[in-house]
């Protein structure tokens, strides 16, 4: 039987991870659930801890209570592009991930192959220069009034997570999802914080190794651009008032 530590230790990861007992069965090989192994049932294999520390940093040192750092590699995570595809000219190009093929990116992310599926063009524009660019197509409402679903943004590889702006969007490709978010690092925290600019969802809390890429936002691409938005109708208006006061003006005169 493991000692109490590993097992508080084994439970307070799944929790931390937001899985149930049979989300982290799957997700470790183990059968039907870790109900056994958090009872001190089954003993916690070789296997089981190779997938934790595999696929979520978690070290063994910490699982059997010999060390405090809970997870390694935490301020080394890479999160630079895992594919970076060419043309026939061997030149960089943009992919474009639209939303239906932003649910299985997370899973190909490091496929050669499943990119050839996906557009790609080349952007002859000097801002898109000398840099790997990425364009995703925005999903939901999360980021409204700034993104509207259907959008598209282009984005820039970052390549360290210590490079990130509060002040800036990105796309954000996690285990399970791509999303578009601002990140928010707190000083001495192991967390990342991610937040909408739509106030109707609220920020959450992930661990830096379950981010796979991240993209800085620098521009959109919109359309069915409509002349009477906010910003048009106000100067619809402001117009107007102009030309009221011109007439005005001209009675005065007269």
């Amino acid at each position: 039987m493991e000692n109490e530590v590993t097992l508080k230790r084994f439970l307070e990861i799944r929790r931390e991870l937001g899985h149930t007992q049979a989300e982290f069965a799957a997700l470790l090989g183990v059968s039907n659930t870790t109900a056994d192994i958090e009872r001190g049932r089954t003993k916690l294999s070789g296997k089981v801890i190779t997938e934790l520390l595999k696929q979520f940093k978690v070290n063994p040192l910490w699982l059997f209570g010999e060390s405090e750092q809970k997870y390694l590699e935490t301020s080394h995570t890479s999160v630079i592009p895992k594919v970076v595809t060419v043309d026939a000219s061997d030149n960089e190009n943009m992919v474009l991930v639209n939303a239906k093929a932003a649910a299985g990116y997370p899973q190909n992310i490091s496929d050669t192959s499943w990119y050839r599926q996906l557009p790609a063009f080349d952007l002859p524009i000097p801002e898109f220069r000398n840099a790997t660019y990425r364009g995703f197509q925005v999903e939901g409402d999360s980021m409204l009034p700034n993104l509207h679903p259907g959008e598209w943004v282009l984005a820039r590889a970052i390549e360290h997570i210590d490079h990130v702006s509060p002040n800036k969007m990105y796309v954000v490709v996690l285990q399970d999802s791509v999303m578009v978010k601002k990140i928010e690092k707190r000083p001495n925290s192991n967390n990342i914080t991610l937040v909408s600019l739509n106030e109707t969802y609220p920020p959450y809390n992930i661990k830096p190794f379950q981010i796979q890429e991240i993209w800085e936002v620098g521009s959109k691409i919109t359309f069915n651009v409509d002349a009477t938005t906010d910003s048009g109708l106000l100067r619809q208006l402001q117009a107007s008032m102009e030309e009221l006061k011109n007439q005005l003006q001209h009675v005065k005169k007269v």
